[in-house]
Protein backbone atom coordinates (compact mmCIF):
# COMPACT_ATOMS: atom_id res chain seq x y z
CA UNK A 1 0.00 0.00 0.00
CA UNK A 2 2.73 2.52 0.72
CA UNK A 3 4.60 1.53 -2.61
CA UNK A 4 0.91 2.57 -4.58
CA UNK A 5 0.55 5.41 -2.44
CA UNK A 6 4.67 6.65 -2.97
CA UNK A 7 4.18 5.97 -7.11
CA UNK A 8 0.79 7.45 -7.33
CA UNK A 9 2.31 10.75 -5.37
CA UNK A 10 5.05 10.99 -7.64
CA UNK A 11 2.93 10.55 -11.12
CA UNK A 12 0.76 13.21 -9.60
CA UNK A 13 3.17 15.45 -8.67
CA UNK A 14 5.36 15.58 -12.01
CA UNK A 15 1.75 15.83 -14.28
CA UNK A 16 1.33 18.72 -12.27
CA UNK A 17 4.59 20.34 -12.26
CA UNK A 18 4.20 19.48 -16.04
CA UNK A 19 1.39 21.20 -16.45
CA UNK A 20 2.14 24.33 -14.54
CA UNK A 21 5.60 24.53 -16.42
CA UNK A 22 3.72 24.43 -19.70
CA UNK A 23 1.15 27.16 -18.42
CA UNK A 24 3.80 29.06 -16.94
CA UNK A 25 5.67 29.11 -20.99
CA UNK A 26 1.83 30.21 -22.59
CA UNK A 27 2.16 32.70 -20.08
CA UNK A 28 5.03 34.08 -20.90
CA UNK A 29 4.33 34.47 -24.54
CA UNK A 30 0.44 35.59 -24.03
CA UNK A 31 0.00 39.02 -25.10
CA UNK A 32 -3.00 39.07 -22.94
CA UNK A 33 -1.51 39.96 -19.14
CA UNK A 34 -4.13 43.28 -19.47
CA UNK A 35 -7.04 44.03 -21.52
CA UNK A 36 -8.68 47.66 -22.56
CA UNK A 37 -11.84 48.18 -23.53
CA UNK A 38 -12.77 51.44 -25.37
CA UNK A 39 -16.59 52.80 -24.10
CA UNK A 40 -16.79 54.76 -26.95
CA UNK A 41 -15.88 51.98 -29.24
CA UNK A 42 -17.19 48.47 -28.22
CA UNK A 43 -15.92 47.03 -31.55
CA UNK A 44 -12.18 47.63 -30.56
CA UNK A 45 -10.24 46.21 -27.72
CA UNK A 46 -6.40 46.67 -26.55
CA UNK A 47 -4.30 43.90 -24.94
CA UNK A 48 -1.10 43.79 -23.79
CA UNK A 49 1.65 41.09 -22.74
CA UNK A 50 5.64 41.05 -22.11
CA UNK A 51 6.19 41.20 -25.68
CA UNK A 52 3.77 43.20 -27.63
CA UNK A 53 0.99 45.33 -27.30
CA UNK A 54 -2.07 43.85 -29.73
CA UNK A 55 -5.69 45.91 -31.12
CA UNK A 56 -8.61 43.63 -31.79
CA UNK A 57 -10.75 44.98 -34.05
CA UNK A 58 -14.27 43.22 -34.90
CA UNK A 59 -13.66 43.93 -39.17
CA UNK A 60 -9.52 43.71 -39.02
CA UNK A 61 -9.14 41.04 -36.49
CA UNK A 62 -6.19 41.01 -34.09
CA UNK A 63 -3.11 43.44 -34.96
CA UNK A 64 0.10 42.98 -32.46
CA UNK A 65 3.07 45.29 -32.53
CA UNK A 66 6.05 44.23 -30.78
CA UNK A 67 7.95 46.30 -28.22
CA UNK A 68 10.82 48.35 -29.79
CA UNK A 69 12.82 49.02 -26.32
CA UNK A 70 12.99 46.70 -23.31
CA UNK A 71 14.44 49.78 -21.42
CA UNK A 72 11.33 51.86 -22.15
CA UNK A 73 9.11 49.43 -20.72
CA UNK A 74 7.56 49.98 -17.23
CA UNK A 75 9.82 48.29 -14.55
CA UNK A 76 7.06 45.27 -13.79
CA UNK A 77 7.06 44.39 -17.43
CA UNK A 78 11.21 43.97 -17.38
CA UNK A 79 11.05 42.36 -14.20
CA UNK A 80 8.26 40.14 -15.56
CA UNK A 81 10.08 38.91 -18.52
CA UNK A 82 13.06 37.87 -16.15
CA UNK A 83 11.93 36.16 -14.17
CA UNK A 84 9.03 34.11 -16.25
CA UNK A 85 12.04 33.21 -18.47
CA UNK A 86 13.91 32.04 -15.04
CA UNK A 87 10.90 29.84 -14.18
CA UNK A 88 10.56 28.26 -17.57
CA UNK A 89 14.57 27.13 -17.15
CA UNK A 90 13.63 26.35 -13.60
CA UNK A 91 10.48 24.14 -14.42
CA UNK A 92 12.40 22.30 -17.23
CA UNK A 93 15.33 21.56 -15.25
CA UNK A 94 12.82 19.93 -12.12
CA UNK A 95 11.79 17.66 -15.17
CA UNK A 96 14.80 16.58 -16.09
CA UNK A 97 16.15 15.89 -12.12
CA UNK A 98 13.08 14.50 -10.66
CA UNK A 99 12.44 12.29 -13.56
CA UNK A 100 15.37 10.34 -12.99
CA UNK A 101 14.61 10.01 -9.64
CA UNK A 102 11.14 8.08 -10.25
CA UNK A 103 10.44 5.14 -8.81
CA UNK A 104 9.18 3.42 -12.27
CA UNK A 105 12.47 4.48 -13.82
CA UNK A 106 14.58 1.39 -13.80
CA UNK A 107 17.95 3.70 -14.32
CA UNK A 108 20.14 3.88 -11.23
CA UNK A 109 17.22 1.68 -9.00
CA UNK A 110 19.92 0.36 -6.88
CA UNK A 111 20.66 3.80 -5.86
CA UNK A 112 17.79 4.42 -3.71
CA UNK A 113 19.54 7.41 -2.07
CA UNK A 114 20.58 9.13 -5.38
CA UNK A 115 16.93 8.79 -6.54
CA UNK A 116 15.36 10.22 -3.05
CA UNK A 117 17.86 13.32 -3.29
CA UNK A 118 16.63 13.41 -6.97
CA UNK A 119 13.35 14.00 -6.22
CA UNK A 120 13.80 16.19 -3.11
CA UNK A 121 15.77 18.23 -5.46
CA UNK A 122 13.30 18.38 -8.25
CA UNK A 123 10.29 19.16 -5.41
CA UNK A 124 12.91 22.55 -4.55
CA UNK A 125 13.15 23.74 -8.29
CA UNK A 126 9.49 23.20 -8.90
CA UNK A 127 8.54 24.93 -5.72
CA UNK A 128 11.30 28.19 -7.16
CA UNK A 129 9.32 28.03 -10.21
CA UNK A 130 6.33 28.32 -9.21
CA UNK A 131 7.60 31.28 -6.76
CA UNK A 132 9.02 33.10 -9.83
CA UNK A 133 6.35 32.66 -12.19
CA UNK A 134 4.10 33.62 -9.15
CA UNK A 135 5.44 37.17 -8.33
CA UNK A 136 5.58 38.78 -11.99
CA UNK A 137 2.08 37.77 -12.67
CA UNK A 138 1.03 39.25 -9.14
CA UNK A 139 3.05 42.30 -9.35
CA UNK A 140 2.04 43.10 -12.40
CA UNK A 141 -2.09 42.15 -10.77
CA UNK A 142 -1.03 44.76 -8.04
CA UNK A 143 0.17 47.02 -10.63
CA UNK A 144 -3.23 47.20 -12.50
CA UNK A 145 -5.46 47.59 -9.60
CA UNK A 146 -3.71 50.50 -8.29
CA UNK A 147 -3.76 52.26 -11.92
CA UNK A 148 -7.54 51.33 -12.04
CA UNK A 149 -8.49 52.96 -8.62
CA UNK A 150 -5.53 55.87 -9.20
CA UNK A 151 -7.76 58.71 -8.68
CA UNK A 152 -5.49 61.41 -10.48
CA UNK A 153 -6.43 59.55 -13.44
CA UNK A 154 -9.53 61.16 -14.64
CA UNK A 155 -12.62 59.01 -15.21
CA UNK A 156 -12.91 59.12 -18.84
CA UNK A 157 -9.80 57.94 -19.45
CA UNK A 158 -10.19 54.05 -20.06
CA UNK A 159 -8.54 51.69 -17.49
CA UNK A 160 -6.59 48.89 -18.10
CA UNK A 161 -7.95 45.37 -16.48
CA UNK A 162 -7.21 41.84 -15.59
CA UNK A 163 -6.07 39.55 -19.12
CA UNK A 164 -6.55 36.02 -19.05
CA UNK A 165 -2.98 35.39 -18.48
CA UNK A 166 -3.16 36.37 -15.29
CA UNK A 167 -5.07 33.73 -14.32
CA UNK A 168 -3.43 31.58 -15.98
CA UNK A 169 -0.10 32.65 -14.88
CA UNK A 170 -1.53 31.96 -11.05
CA UNK A 171 -2.69 28.39 -12.07
CA UNK A 172 0.83 27.17 -13.23
CA UNK A 173 2.38 29.03 -10.85
CA UNK A 174 0.03 26.90 -7.92
CA UNK A 175 0.10 23.79 -10.04
CA UNK A 176 4.06 24.05 -10.11
CA UNK A 177 4.29 24.54 -6.42
CA UNK A 178 1.45 21.70 -5.45
CA UNK A 179 3.73 19.21 -7.54
CA UNK A 180 6.91 19.96 -5.97
CA UNK A 181 5.12 19.36 -2.42
CA UNK A 182 3.63 15.97 -3.39
CA UNK A 183 7.38 14.76 -4.97
CA UNK A 184 9.26 15.93 -1.96
CA UNK A 185 6.32 14.21 0.07
CA UNK A 186 6.54 11.34 -1.87
CA UNK A 187 10.58 11.38 -1.27
CA UNK A 188 10.33 12.32 2.24
CA UNK A 189 6.93 11.13 4.02
CA UNK A 190 6.92 7.29 2.32
CA UNK A 191 9.43 4.40 2.54
CA UNK A 192 11.35 4.10 -0.71
CA UNK A 193 10.50 0.54 -2.29
CA UNK A 194 13.17 -2.65 -2.99
CA UNK A 195 15.21 -3.12 -6.04
CA UNK A 196 12.98 -5.10 -8.62
CA UNK A 197 14.42 -7.33 -10.59
CA UNK A 198 17.23 -8.97 -10.46
CA UNK A 199 18.55 -7.03 -7.10
CA UNK A 200 15.42 -8.04 -5.39
CA UNK A 201 15.83 -11.78 -5.86
CA UNK A 202 19.13 -11.50 -5.41
CA UNK A 203 18.20 -9.56 -1.74
CA UNK A 204 15.58 -12.49 -1.01
CA UNK A 205 17.45 -15.35 -1.81
CA UNK A 206 20.25 -13.96 0.68
CA UNK A 207 17.83 -13.54 3.45
CA UNK A 208 16.70 -17.43 3.29
CA UNK A 209 20.16 -18.17 3.09
CA UNK A 210 20.65 -16.31 7.09
CA UNK A 211 16.96 -18.11 7.66
CA UNK A 212 17.89 -21.63 7.17
CA UNK A 213 21.50 -21.08 8.33
CA UNK A 214 19.62 -19.87 11.89
CA UNK A 215 20.87 -16.23 12.04
CA UNK A 216 19.56 -13.19 11.70
CA UNK A 217 20.64 -10.84 8.95
CA UNK A 218 23.30 -8.61 9.49
CA UNK A 219 22.12 -4.96 10.07
CA UNK A 220 23.75 -2.49 7.56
Amino acid sequence: MALVLRVAMQFVGILLSLLGWVLSIITTYLPHWKNLNLDLNDMENWTMGLWQACVIQEEVGMQCKDFESFLGLPTELRVSRVLMFLSNGLGLLGLLVSGFGLDCLRIGETQRDVKKRLLILGGILFWTAGVTALVPVSWVAHVTVQEFWDERIPEIVPRWEFGEALFIGWFAGFSLLLGGCLLNWAACGTQAPLASGRYAVAEMQTQCAYLENGTAHPSV
